[in-house]
Protein backbone atom coordinates (compact mmCIF):
# COMPACT_ATOMS: atom_id res chain seq x y z
CA UNK A 1 0.00 0.00 0.00
CA UNK A 2 3.30 2.32 1.01
CA UNK A 3 3.95 1.93 -3.47
CA UNK A 4 0.15 2.68 -4.13
CA UNK A 5 0.44 5.42 -1.84
CA UNK A 6 3.53 6.79 -3.96
CA UNK A 7 1.81 6.69 -6.92
CA UNK A 8 -1.18 8.43 -5.69
CA UNK A 9 1.11 11.31 -4.79
CA UNK A 10 2.19 11.81 -8.44
CA UNK A 11 -1.69 12.51 -8.95
CA UNK A 12 -1.90 15.47 -6.63
CA UNK A 13 -0.91 18.12 -9.13
CA UNK A 14 -3.04 16.95 -11.77
CA UNK A 15 -6.46 17.32 -9.59
CA UNK A 16 -8.65 19.76 -12.23
CA UNK A 17 -8.60 16.79 -14.86
CA UNK A 18 -8.70 14.56 -12.35
CA UNK A 19 -11.87 16.24 -10.93
CA UNK A 20 -13.43 16.58 -14.55
CA UNK A 21 -13.10 12.76 -15.57
CA UNK A 22 -14.49 11.62 -11.59
CA UNK A 23 -17.74 14.34 -12.56
CA UNK A 24 -18.06 12.38 -16.09
CA UNK A 25 -17.78 9.31 -14.20
CA UNK A 26 -20.66 9.45 -11.85
CA UNK A 27 -22.31 10.76 -14.78
CA UNK A 28 -21.55 7.74 -16.82
CA UNK A 29 -22.69 5.58 -13.76
CA UNK A 30 -25.82 7.03 -12.83
CA UNK A 31 -26.88 6.85 -16.69
CA UNK A 32 -25.62 2.89 -16.38
CA UNK A 33 -28.21 2.17 -13.39
CA UNK A 34 -30.64 4.50 -14.81
CA UNK A 35 -30.81 1.74 -17.75
CA UNK A 36 -32.00 -0.79 -15.85
CA UNK A 37 -34.61 1.50 -13.47
CA UNK A 38 -36.13 2.25 -17.14
CA UNK A 39 -36.38 -1.61 -17.28
CA UNK A 40 -39.94 -1.36 -15.11
CA UNK A 41 -41.61 1.25 -17.12
CA UNK A 42 -40.71 -0.53 -20.28
CA UNK A 43 -42.45 -3.70 -19.41
CA UNK A 44 -45.19 -2.78 -17.13
CA UNK A 45 -46.42 0.53 -19.25
CA UNK A 46 -45.53 -0.59 -22.89
CA UNK A 47 -45.82 -4.22 -22.73
CA UNK A 48 -48.56 -4.68 -19.95
CA UNK A 49 -50.55 -1.61 -19.93
CA UNK A 50 -49.73 -1.35 -23.63
CA UNK A 51 -49.79 2.70 -23.10
CA UNK A 52 -48.90 4.49 -26.44
CA UNK A 53 -47.43 7.64 -24.66
CA UNK A 54 -44.62 5.72 -23.05
CA UNK A 55 -44.02 4.27 -26.07
CA UNK A 56 -43.51 7.22 -27.63
CA UNK A 57 -41.29 8.64 -25.06
CA UNK A 58 -39.35 5.60 -23.93
CA UNK A 59 -37.57 5.27 -26.71
CA UNK A 60 -36.50 8.48 -27.00
CA UNK A 61 -35.33 8.68 -23.49
CA UNK A 62 -33.20 5.90 -23.89
CA UNK A 63 -31.75 7.48 -27.35
CA UNK A 64 -31.24 10.19 -25.27
CA UNK A 65 -29.30 8.56 -22.35
CA UNK A 66 -26.97 6.36 -24.39
CA UNK A 67 -25.90 9.63 -25.95
CA UNK A 68 -25.34 11.56 -23.00
CA UNK A 69 -23.72 8.37 -21.38
CA UNK A 70 -21.50 7.69 -24.35
CA UNK A 71 -20.16 11.22 -24.16
CA UNK A 72 -19.48 10.96 -20.53
CA UNK A 73 -17.45 8.13 -20.80
CA UNK A 74 -15.54 9.21 -23.77
CA UNK A 75 -14.31 12.59 -21.63
CA UNK A 76 -14.02 10.50 -18.31
CA UNK A 77 -11.82 8.56 -19.85
CA UNK A 78 -9.75 11.37 -22.23
CA UNK A 79 -9.38 13.43 -18.76
CA UNK A 80 -8.04 9.87 -16.79
CA UNK A 81 -5.81 9.46 -19.98
CA UNK A 82 -4.43 12.62 -19.87
CA UNK A 83 -3.91 12.06 -15.74
CA UNK A 84 -2.15 8.56 -16.63
CA UNK A 85 -0.08 9.76 -19.13
CA UNK A 86 0.99 12.53 -17.36
CA UNK A 87 1.93 10.93 -14.24
CA UNK A 88 3.91 8.31 -15.99
CA UNK A 89 5.79 10.97 -18.53
CA UNK A 90 6.46 12.61 -14.49
CA UNK A 91 7.42 9.27 -13.25
CA UNK A 92 10.13 8.02 -16.61
CA UNK A 93 11.29 11.73 -15.96
CA UNK A 94 12.08 11.52 -12.62
CA UNK A 95 13.57 8.10 -12.78
CA UNK A 96 15.87 9.09 -15.41
CA UNK A 97 17.39 12.66 -13.67
CA UNK A 98 17.91 10.32 -10.64
CA UNK A 99 19.91 8.14 -12.36
CA UNK A 100 22.28 10.30 -13.92
CA UNK A 101 22.73 11.44 -10.07
CA UNK A 102 24.14 7.91 -8.92
CA UNK A 103 27.89 7.02 -8.73
CA UNK A 104 29.62 4.89 -11.35
CA UNK A 105 29.29 2.08 -8.49
CA UNK A 106 25.95 1.80 -9.24
CA UNK A 107 26.66 1.29 -12.78
CA UNK A 108 29.10 -1.16 -12.78
CA UNK A 109 26.71 -3.18 -10.33
CA UNK A 110 23.41 -2.95 -12.48
CA UNK A 111 23.45 -3.99 -16.40
CA UNK A 112 22.05 -1.18 -18.92
CA UNK A 113 19.96 -3.29 -20.48
CA UNK A 114 18.23 -4.34 -17.22
CA UNK A 115 18.01 -0.61 -16.16
CA UNK A 116 16.89 0.36 -19.73
CA UNK A 117 13.73 -2.28 -19.26
CA UNK A 118 12.92 -0.80 -15.98
CA UNK A 119 12.27 2.88 -17.55
CA UNK A 120 10.55 1.65 -20.32
CA UNK A 121 9.37 -1.74 -19.22
CA UNK A 122 7.92 -1.30 -15.65
CA UNK A 123 7.20 2.18 -16.00
CA UNK A 124 4.46 1.76 -19.15
CA UNK A 125 3.03 -1.09 -16.52
CA UNK A 126 2.27 1.79 -14.22
CA UNK A 127 0.68 4.09 -17.14
CA UNK A 128 -1.77 1.24 -17.76
CA UNK A 129 -2.85 0.61 -14.29
CA UNK A 130 -3.07 4.60 -13.48
CA UNK A 131 -5.09 5.63 -16.44
CA UNK A 132 -7.34 2.18 -17.01
CA UNK A 133 -7.01 1.07 -13.61
CA UNK A 134 -7.92 4.38 -11.57
CA UNK A 135 -10.42 5.12 -14.13
CA UNK A 136 -11.43 1.74 -13.92
CA UNK A 137 -12.22 1.33 -10.07
CA UNK A 138 -13.89 4.82 -9.73
CA UNK A 139 -16.27 4.41 -12.50
CA UNK A 140 -17.01 0.76 -11.63
CA UNK A 141 -17.55 1.63 -7.60
CA UNK A 142 -20.09 4.32 -8.60
CA UNK A 143 -21.46 1.98 -11.05
CA UNK A 144 -21.91 -0.97 -8.43
CA UNK A 145 -23.34 1.42 -6.03
CA UNK A 146 -26.15 2.96 -8.20
CA UNK A 147 -27.25 -0.67 -9.50
CA UNK A 148 -27.35 -1.27 -5.41
CA UNK A 149 -29.25 1.75 -4.71
CA UNK A 150 -32.04 0.51 -7.54
CA UNK A 151 -32.43 -3.17 -6.20
CA UNK A 152 -32.66 -1.72 -3.07
CA UNK A 153 -35.55 0.35 -4.43
CA UNK A 154 -37.21 -1.87 -6.50
CA UNK A 155 -36.99 -4.70 -3.34
CA UNK A 156 -35.12 -4.80 -0.50
CA UNK A 157 -35.20 -8.22 0.55
CA UNK A 158 -34.32 -9.57 -2.94
CA UNK A 159 -31.37 -7.13 -2.52
CA UNK A 160 -30.00 -8.35 0.56
CA UNK A 161 -30.08 -12.03 -0.40
CA UNK A 162 -28.47 -10.88 -3.45
CA UNK A 163 -25.66 -8.91 -1.42
CA UNK A 164 -25.45 -11.98 1.16
CA UNK A 165 -23.76 -13.26 -1.73
CA UNK A 166 -21.53 -10.55 -3.02
CA UNK A 167 -19.02 -10.63 -0.63
CA UNK A 168 -17.92 -14.32 -2.11
CA UNK A 169 -17.47 -12.17 -5.32
CA UNK A 170 -14.41 -10.57 -4.19
CA UNK A 171 -12.80 -13.79 -2.72
CA UNK A 172 -10.38 -14.14 -5.51
CA UNK A 173 -9.32 -10.30 -5.61
CA UNK A 174 -8.27 -11.78 -1.54
CA UNK A 175 -6.83 -14.44 -2.62
CA UNK A 176 -5.02 -14.66 -5.72
CA UNK A 177 -3.91 -10.42 -5.12
CA UNK A 178 -0.11 -11.85 -3.58
CA UNK A 179 0.66 -14.70 -5.73
CA UNK A 180 0.01 -12.13 -9.13
CA UNK A 181 2.02 -9.49 -7.68
CA UNK A 182 5.13 -11.81 -7.06
CA UNK A 183 4.66 -13.75 -10.59
CA UNK A 184 4.76 -9.85 -12.04
CA UNK A 185 7.75 -8.81 -9.90
CA UNK A 186 9.13 -12.21 -11.33
CA UNK A 187 8.24 -11.58 -14.68
CA UNK A 188 9.80 -7.86 -15.12
CA UNK A 189 13.08 -9.52 -13.43
CA UNK A 190 12.91 -12.00 -16.66
CA UNK A 191 11.73 -9.04 -19.13
CA UNK A 192 15.10 -6.78 -17.71
CA UNK A 193 17.18 -10.08 -18.26
CA UNK A 194 16.04 -10.14 -21.66
CA UNK A 195 16.49 -6.96 -22.48
CA UNK A 196 20.15 -6.65 -21.25
CA UNK A 197 20.87 -10.00 -22.88
CA UNK A 198 19.88 -8.55 -26.84
CA UNK A 199 21.25 -5.31 -25.85
CA UNK A 200 25.06 -7.26 -25.31
CA UNK A 201 24.03 -9.42 -28.52
CA UNK A 202 24.03 -6.37 -30.21
CA UNK A 203 26.35 -4.72 -29.37
CA UNK A 204 28.73 -7.23 -29.34
CA UNK A 205 27.43 -9.06 -32.92
CA UNK A 206 31.21 -8.28 -34.31
CA UNK A 207 32.85 -10.86 -32.04
CA UNK A 208 29.93 -13.20 -31.36
CA UNK A 209 30.09 -13.50 -35.46
CA UNK A 210 33.54 -13.70 -35.05
CA UNK A 211 33.94 -16.82 -32.69
CA UNK A 212 30.88 -18.41 -34.34
CA UNK A 213 29.08 -17.94 -31.53
CA UNK A 214 25.29 -18.13 -32.75
CA UNK A 215 24.23 -21.65 -31.51
CA UNK A 216 25.56 -20.40 -27.97
CA UNK A 217 23.40 -17.52 -27.96
CA UNK A 218 20.22 -19.50 -29.68
CA UNK A 219 20.58 -21.55 -26.50
CA UNK A 220 20.93 -18.86 -24.18
CA UNK A 221 17.84 -17.12 -25.37
CA UNK A 222 16.27 -19.79 -25.52
CA UNK A 223 16.70 -20.62 -22.19
CA UNK A 224 15.86 -17.11 -20.31
CA UNK A 225 12.69 -16.66 -23.19
CA UNK A 226 11.28 -19.88 -21.89
CA UNK A 227 11.70 -19.02 -18.30
CA UNK A 228 9.65 -15.88 -19.05
CA UNK A 229 7.51 -17.73 -20.90
CA UNK A 230 6.90 -20.27 -17.38
CA UNK A 231 6.43 -17.10 -15.19
CA UNK A 232 3.89 -16.07 -17.99
CA UNK A 233 1.85 -19.17 -17.53
CA UNK A 234 1.99 -19.24 -13.80
CA UNK A 235 0.41 -15.49 -14.25
CA UNK A 236 -1.84 -16.68 -16.92
CA UNK A 237 -3.84 -19.66 -14.80
CA UNK A 238 -3.75 -17.07 -11.94
CA UNK A 239 -5.53 -14.31 -13.45
CA UNK A 240 -7.78 -16.48 -15.82
CA UNK A 241 -9.08 -18.61 -12.33
CA UNK A 242 -10.48 -15.05 -10.67
CA UNK A 243 -13.61 -14.47 -13.66
CA UNK A 244 -15.06 -17.78 -13.17
CA UNK A 245 -14.77 -17.94 -9.81
CA UNK A 246 -16.45 -14.71 -9.57
CA UNK A 247 -19.13 -15.81 -11.96
CA UNK A 248 -19.61 -19.25 -10.48
CA UNK A 249 -20.84 -16.87 -7.05
CA UNK A 250 -23.04 -14.82 -9.13
CA UNK A 251 -24.84 -17.43 -11.18
CA UNK A 252 -25.76 -18.94 -7.16
CA UNK A 253 -26.81 -15.56 -6.21
CA UNK A 254 -29.32 -15.32 -9.99
CA UNK A 255 -30.14 -18.35 -9.23
CA UNK A 256 -31.62 -17.73 -5.92
CA UNK A 257 -32.96 -14.27 -6.72
CA UNK A 258 -35.01 -15.90 -10.03
CA UNK A 259 -35.98 -18.40 -7.25
CA UNK A 260 -37.60 -16.25 -4.79
CA UNK A 261 -38.53 -13.24 -7.16
CA UNK A 262 -40.43 -15.53 -9.13
CA UNK A 263 -42.47 -16.68 -6.46
CA UNK A 264 -43.04 -13.46 -5.49
CA UNK A 265 -44.75 -12.21 -9.22
CA UNK A 266 -46.70 -15.90 -9.11
CA UNK A 267 -48.09 -14.77 -5.91
CA UNK A 268 -48.95 -11.23 -7.33
CA UNK A 269 -46.61 -9.72 -4.39
CA UNK A 270 -44.65 -7.70 -7.59
CA UNK A 271 -44.48 -7.03 -11.08
CA UNK A 272 -42.93 -8.41 -13.71
CA UNK A 273 -41.50 -5.08 -14.18
CA UNK A 274 -40.23 -4.25 -11.05
CA UNK A 275 -38.82 -8.11 -10.92
CA UNK A 276 -36.93 -7.51 -14.59
CA UNK A 277 -35.77 -4.15 -13.37
CA UNK A 278 -34.75 -5.78 -10.04
CA UNK A 279 -32.68 -8.70 -12.48
CA UNK A 280 -31.56 -6.16 -14.84
CA UNK A 281 -29.87 -4.56 -11.95
CA UNK A 282 -28.46 -7.63 -10.81
CA UNK A 283 -26.59 -8.87 -13.71
CA UNK A 284 -25.73 -5.36 -14.49
CA UNK A 285 -24.08 -5.42 -11.51
CA UNK A 286 -21.97 -8.44 -11.91
CA UNK A 287 -20.08 -6.54 -14.88
CA UNK A 288 -18.12 -3.88 -12.26
CA UNK A 289 -17.62 -6.78 -9.68
CA UNK A 290 -15.80 -8.17 -12.48
CA UNK A 291 -14.34 -5.53 -13.74
CA UNK A 292 -13.10 -4.68 -10.18
CA UNK A 293 -11.28 -8.12 -10.19
CA UNK A 294 -9.80 -7.11 -13.56
CA UNK A 295 -8.57 -4.03 -12.26
CA UNK A 296 -6.96 -5.54 -9.32
CA UNK A 297 -4.62 -7.98 -11.30
CA UNK A 298 -3.72 -4.73 -13.38
CA UNK A 299 -3.29 -2.94 -9.54
CA UNK A 300 -0.73 -6.05 -8.70
CA UNK A 301 1.19 -5.63 -12.08
CA UNK A 302 1.15 -2.23 -11.28
CA UNK A 303 2.16 -2.47 -7.56
CA UNK A 304 5.25 -5.19 -8.61
CA UNK A 305 6.30 -2.52 -11.42
CA UNK A 306 5.91 0.29 -8.82
CA UNK A 307 8.07 -1.59 -6.21
CA UNK A 308 11.30 -1.94 -8.96
CA UNK A 309 11.15 1.51 -10.02
CA UNK A 310 10.77 3.00 -6.53
CA UNK A 311 13.78 0.94 -5.24
CA UNK A 312 15.62 2.86 -8.45
CA UNK A 313 14.44 6.18 -7.16
CA UNK A 314 14.94 5.21 -3.33
CA UNK A 315 18.74 4.37 -4.55
CA UNK A 316 20.77 7.51 -2.62
CA UNK A 317 24.01 8.04 -4.46
CA UNK A 318 27.45 8.17 -2.12
CA UNK A 319 28.54 11.29 -4.13
CA UNK A 320 26.70 14.13 -3.29
CA UNK A 321 27.31 17.89 -2.80
CA UNK A 322 27.75 18.37 0.65
CA UNK A 323 25.17 21.31 2.02
CA UNK A 324 27.77 23.63 2.40
CA UNK A 325 29.36 22.84 -0.67
CA UNK A 326 31.24 26.03 -2.98
CA UNK A 327 32.09 26.39 -6.37
CA UNK A 328 35.41 25.72 -7.29
CA UNK A 329 37.34 28.65 -8.11
CA UNK A 330 39.43 28.59 -11.57
CA UNK A 331 42.50 26.24 -11.25
CA UNK A 332 45.29 27.76 -10.78
CA UNK A 333 48.07 26.23 -8.43
CA UNK A 334 48.08 22.51 -7.54
CA UNK A 335 46.36 18.90 -7.69
CA UNK A 336 46.97 16.96 -4.27
CA UNK A 337 46.05 13.43 -3.06
CA UNK A 338 46.89 13.32 0.45
CA UNK A 339 47.31 9.73 2.15
CA UNK A 340 44.40 8.38 -0.07
CA UNK A 341 43.16 4.88 0.29
CA UNK A 342 40.23 3.36 -1.77
CA UNK A 343 38.44 0.17 -2.29
CA UNK A 344 35.39 -1.23 -4.61
CA UNK A 345 34.66 -3.94 -1.96
CA UNK A 346 35.73 -4.09 1.90
CA UNK A 347 38.73 -5.67 2.75
CA UNK A 348 39.74 -5.36 -1.21
CA UNK A 349 42.20 -2.30 -1.14
CA UNK A 350 42.70 -0.73 -4.89
CA UNK A 351 44.91 2.40 -3.54
CA UNK A 352 46.81 2.11 -0.20
CA UNK A 353 48.07 5.61 1.48
CA UNK A 354 48.77 7.14 -1.85
CA UNK A 355 50.38 10.55 -2.09
CA UNK A 356 50.94 12.77 -4.75
CA UNK A 357 51.42 16.72 -5.65
CA UNK A 358 50.44 17.72 -9.35
CA UNK A 359 51.68 21.66 -10.49
CA UNK A 360 49.58 23.21 -12.60
CA UNK A 361 51.24 23.32 -16.54
CA UNK A 362 52.64 19.34 -15.42
CA UNK A 363 52.22 16.37 -17.09
CA UNK A 364 52.49 13.47 -14.83
CA UNK A 365 51.77 10.41 -16.58
CA UNK A 366 50.98 6.79 -14.55
CA UNK A 367 52.44 3.91 -15.29
CA UNK A 368 52.07 -0.09 -13.68
CA UNK A 369 51.02 -3.54 -14.19
CA UNK A 370 47.19 -4.05 -14.65
CA UNK A 371 45.56 -4.04 -11.68
CA UNK A 372 47.71 -1.36 -9.89
CA UNK A 373 45.24 0.93 -9.40
CA UNK A 374 45.97 3.93 -12.09
CA UNK A 375 42.49 3.93 -13.56
CA UNK A 376 40.98 4.24 -10.05
CA UNK A 377 43.41 7.04 -8.82
CA UNK A 378 42.40 9.31 -11.32
CA UNK A 379 38.47 8.43 -11.09
CA UNK A 380 38.74 10.10 -7.82
CA UNK A 381 39.66 13.24 -9.41
CA UNK A 382 36.44 14.68 -10.76
CA UNK A 383 34.27 12.31 -7.97
CA UNK A 384 33.29 9.70 -9.50
CA UNK A 385 34.14 7.88 -6.43
CA UNK A 386 35.30 9.22 -3.12
CA UNK A 387 38.12 8.07 -1.31
CA UNK A 388 37.78 5.98 1.95
CA UNK A 389 40.34 7.93 3.70
CA UNK A 390 42.52 10.51 2.91
CA UNK A 391 41.32 13.22 0.85
CA UNK A 392 42.50 15.02 -2.50
CA UNK A 393 42.34 18.89 -3.04
CA UNK A 394 42.57 21.59 -6.04
CA UNK A 395 44.21 24.47 -4.54
CA UNK A 396 43.88 23.51 -1.43
CA UNK A 397 39.98 23.24 -1.64
CA UNK A 398 38.78 19.86 -0.36
CA UNK A 399 37.36 18.13 -3.54
CA UNK A 400 34.04 17.07 -1.30
CA UNK A 401 33.10 20.58 -0.13
CA UNK A 402 33.20 22.21 -3.48
CA UNK A 403 30.00 21.31 -6.35
CA UNK A 404 30.43 18.52 -8.38
CA UNK A 405 29.37 20.66 -11.57
CA UNK A 406 31.99 23.10 -10.60
CA UNK A 407 34.73 20.63 -10.17
CA UNK A 408 33.73 18.34 -13.54
CA UNK A 409 33.80 21.09 -15.73
CA UNK A 410 37.49 22.06 -15.04
CA UNK A 411 38.22 18.43 -15.89
CA UNK A 412 38.36 17.07 -19.67
CA UNK A 413 38.80 13.09 -20.00
CA UNK A 414 39.62 10.97 -23.39
CA UNK A 415 39.68 7.43 -22.79
CA UNK A 416 40.20 4.23 -24.87
CA UNK A 417 37.10 3.52 -24.24
CA UNK A 418 35.93 6.94 -26.89
CA UNK A 419 32.02 7.71 -26.31
CA UNK A 420 30.06 9.12 -29.07
CA UNK A 421 26.18 9.08 -29.75
CA UNK A 422 23.88 8.18 -32.31
CA UNK A 423 24.17 11.60 -33.85
CA UNK A 424 25.82 13.80 -36.13
CA UNK A 425 29.61 15.06 -35.93
CA UNK A 426 28.52 18.37 -35.25
CA UNK A 427 26.48 17.49 -31.93
CA UNK A 428 29.07 15.12 -31.07
CA UNK A 429 31.83 17.72 -31.07
CA UNK A 430 30.02 20.78 -29.62
CA UNK A 431 28.10 18.03 -27.00
CA UNK A 432 27.29 20.32 -23.84
CA UNK A 433 28.11 23.53 -25.76
CA UNK A 434 25.61 25.70 -27.16
CA UNK A 435 27.48 28.72 -27.49
CA UNK A 436 30.07 27.14 -29.93
CA UNK A 437 30.50 28.62 -33.37
CA UNK A 438 30.69 27.17 -36.37
CA UNK A 439 34.13 28.73 -36.95
CA UNK A 440 35.30 27.33 -33.70
CA UNK A 441 33.97 24.14 -34.23
CA UNK A 442 35.52 23.61 -37.50
CA UNK A 443 39.24 25.12 -35.42
CA UNK A 444 39.06 22.43 -33.16
CA UNK A 445 38.51 19.51 -35.39
CA UNK A 446 41.39 20.94 -37.11
CA UNK A 447 43.42 20.81 -33.97
CA UNK A 448 42.26 17.02 -34.02
CA UNK A 449 43.42 16.09 -37.34
CA UNK A 450 40.02 15.50 -37.41
CA UNK A 451 38.53 18.13 -40.10
CA UNK A 452 40.57 16.53 -43.41
CA UNK A 453 38.09 13.33 -42.93
CA UNK A 454 35.09 14.74 -41.93
CA UNK A 455 35.25 17.23 -45.07
CA UNK A 456 35.33 13.86 -46.86
CA UNK A 457 32.25 12.70 -45.47
CA UNK A 458 29.03 13.05 -47.98
CA UNK A 459 27.24 14.99 -45.00
CA UNK A 460 30.36 16.35 -43.64
CA UNK A 461 29.67 17.70 -40.03
CA UNK A 462 26.01 16.63 -40.19
CA UNK A 463 27.22 13.15 -40.96
CA UNK A 464 25.35 10.73 -38.58
CA UNK A 465 28.31 8.54 -36.92
CA UNK A 466 25.86 5.39 -35.60
CA UNK A 467 25.44 4.37 -32.31
CA UNK A 468 28.73 4.72 -30.07
CA UNK A 469 30.59 6.07 -33.49
CA UNK A 470 30.66 2.33 -35.35
CA UNK A 471 30.37 3.74 -38.52
CA UNK A 472 33.95 5.39 -37.76
CA UNK A 473 37.84 4.17 -37.41
CA UNK A 474 38.87 4.25 -33.97
CA UNK A 475 41.19 6.34 -34.89
CA UNK A 476 38.33 8.56 -36.43
CA UNK A 477 36.37 8.04 -33.24
CA UNK A 478 39.31 9.33 -31.02
CA UNK A 479 39.76 12.13 -32.95
CA UNK A 480 36.39 13.45 -31.99
CA UNK A 481 36.72 12.38 -28.50
CA UNK A 482 39.51 15.13 -29.08
CA UNK A 483 37.96 17.74 -30.88
CA UNK A 484 34.93 17.75 -27.63
CA UNK A 485 37.82 17.75 -25.63
CA UNK A 486 39.48 20.78 -26.77
CA UNK A 487 36.36 22.62 -27.03
CA UNK A 488 35.24 21.98 -23.58
CA UNK A 489 39.14 23.75 -23.03
CA UNK A 490 39.24 22.78 -19.22
CA UNK A 491 42.59 23.17 -17.51
CA UNK A 492 43.09 19.64 -16.32
CA UNK A 493 42.95 17.07 -18.92
CA UNK A 494 42.70 13.35 -18.24
CA UNK A 495 44.46 10.91 -20.97
CA UNK A 496 43.44 7.05 -19.97
CA UNK A 497 45.13 4.86 -22.25
CA UNK A 498 44.20 7.32 -25.31
CA UNK A 499 45.91 5.99 -27.90
CA UNK A 500 46.65 2.00 -27.23
CA UNK A 501 43.80 0.64 -28.99
CA UNK A 502 44.99 2.32 -32.22
CA UNK A 503 47.02 0.73 -35.51
CA UNK A 504 50.46 2.84 -36.17
CA UNK A 505 49.49 5.67 -38.44
CA UNK A 506 46.39 6.60 -36.52
CA UNK A 507 48.02 6.72 -33.26
CA UNK A 508 50.59 9.17 -35.21
CA UNK A 509 47.68 11.12 -35.90
CA UNK A 510 45.97 10.94 -32.73
CA UNK A 511 49.15 11.84 -30.84
CA UNK A 512 49.93 15.24 -32.60
CA UNK A 513 46.37 16.02 -31.51
CA UNK A 514 47.22 14.89 -28.17
CA UNK A 515 49.78 16.97 -27.96
CA UNK A 516 47.94 20.68 -28.95
CA UNK A 517 45.53 19.53 -26.45
CA UNK A 518 47.70 18.91 -23.58
CA UNK A 519 49.27 22.12 -24.05
CA UNK A 520 49.41 24.46 -21.32
CA UNK A 521 47.07 22.30 -19.24
CA UNK A 522 47.52 20.22 -16.46
CA UNK A 523 47.72 16.40 -17.60
CA UNK A 524 46.86 13.10 -16.17
CA UNK A 525 48.01 10.13 -18.53
CA UNK A 526 47.85 6.76 -17.84
CA UNK A 527 49.87 4.86 -20.10
CA UNK A 528 50.20 1.11 -21.57
CA UNK A 529 52.49 2.23 -24.13
CA UNK A 530 55.88 3.61 -22.05
CA UNK A 531 56.78 4.92 -25.68
CA UNK A 532 54.63 7.73 -25.46
CA UNK A 533 55.27 9.02 -22.01
CA UNK A 534 58.49 9.43 -22.31
CA UNK A 535 58.60 13.43 -22.16
CA UNK A 536 56.51 13.43 -19.40
CA UNK A 537 57.49 15.51 -16.63
CA UNK A 538 57.45 13.19 -14.06
CA UNK A 539 56.42 9.23 -13.99
CA UNK A 540 54.36 7.68 -10.97
CA UNK A 541 54.80 3.50 -10.86
CA UNK A 542 52.00 2.34 -9.00
CA UNK A 543 51.82 -1.40 -7.82
CA UNK A 544 49.55 -2.97 -5.39
CA UNK A 545 47.63 0.33 -5.28
CA UNK A 546 51.08 2.50 -3.83
CA UNK A 547 53.13 4.70 -5.81
CA UNK A 548 56.80 3.05 -5.54
CA UNK A 549 58.66 4.95 -8.00
CA UNK A 550 58.30 8.53 -8.92
CA UNK A 551 60.78 10.61 -11.66
CA UNK A 552 61.52 11.27 -15.32
CA UNK A 553 61.95 8.87 -17.76
CA UNK A 554 65.90 9.32 -17.73
CA UNK A 555 65.59 9.19 -13.34
CA UNK A 556 63.45 5.70 -13.33
CA UNK A 557 65.55 4.15 -15.93
CA UNK A 558 68.87 5.08 -14.19
CA UNK A 559 67.35 3.57 -11.16
CA UNK A 560 66.80 0.48 -12.52
CA UNK A 561 63.77 -0.48 -10.75
CA UNK A 562 59.99 -1.73 -11.60
CA UNK A 563 59.53 1.57 -14.47
CA UNK A 564 62.76 -0.16 -16.00
CA UNK A 565 61.82 -3.63 -15.88
CA UNK A 566 58.44 -2.41 -17.26
CA UNK A 567 60.56 -0.69 -19.95
CA UNK A 568 62.82 -3.84 -20.71
CA UNK A 569 59.84 -5.84 -21.95
CA UNK A 570 58.10 -3.45 -23.94
CA UNK A 571 61.67 -2.26 -25.64
CA UNK A 572 61.72 -6.51 -26.73
CA UNK A 573 58.37 -6.62 -27.58
CA UNK A 574 58.75 -3.99 -29.88
CA UNK A 575 61.97 -4.97 -31.41
CA UNK A 576 60.60 -8.81 -31.88
CA UNK A 577 57.54 -6.60 -33.89
CA UNK A 578 60.06 -4.09 -35.29
CA UNK A 579 58.50 -1.52 -33.89
CA UNK A 580 60.87 1.56 -33.17
CA UNK A 581 61.29 2.43 -29.51
CA UNK A 582 62.41 5.79 -28.79
CA UNK A 583 66.20 6.47 -27.15
CA UNK A 584 66.27 6.78 -23.54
Amino acid sequence: MNNYRRLLNYIKPLWLPLLLSFVFMVIYSLLTSAVAFLVKPALDDIFLQKNEMMLKLLPLALVTLYLVKGAANYLQAYFIGYVGNRIVTNIREEVFFHLQTLPLSFFTEHASGTLTARVIYDIAMIRRSVSSVVAGLLKDVITALGLIGVLFYRDWKLALISLIILPLLFMPIIKYSRRLRRFSRKGLSQVAEISSFLQETFSGIRIIKAFTMEEYNRREFTRINERLFDLMIKRLRVKALTAPISETFGGLAAAAVIWYGGSQVISGHTTPGSFFSFMTALFMLYGPIRSLNRSNNQVQEALAAGTRVFQLLDTRSEITDAPEAVDLPPFSRRIRYENVFFSYKKDEPVLQGVSLTIDKGETVALVGRSGSGKSTLVNLLPRFYDPRSGKITIDDFDLRQVTQESLRRQIAIVSQQTILFNDTIRRNICYGRTDISEAEMIAAARSANAHEFISALPQGYDTIIGENGIRLSGGQQQRLSIARALLKNSPILILDEATSSLDTESEREVQEAITRLMSSRTTLVIAHRLSTITHADRIAVLADGRIIELGTHAELLARGGEYAHLYRIQFASNAKAGRQTPEN
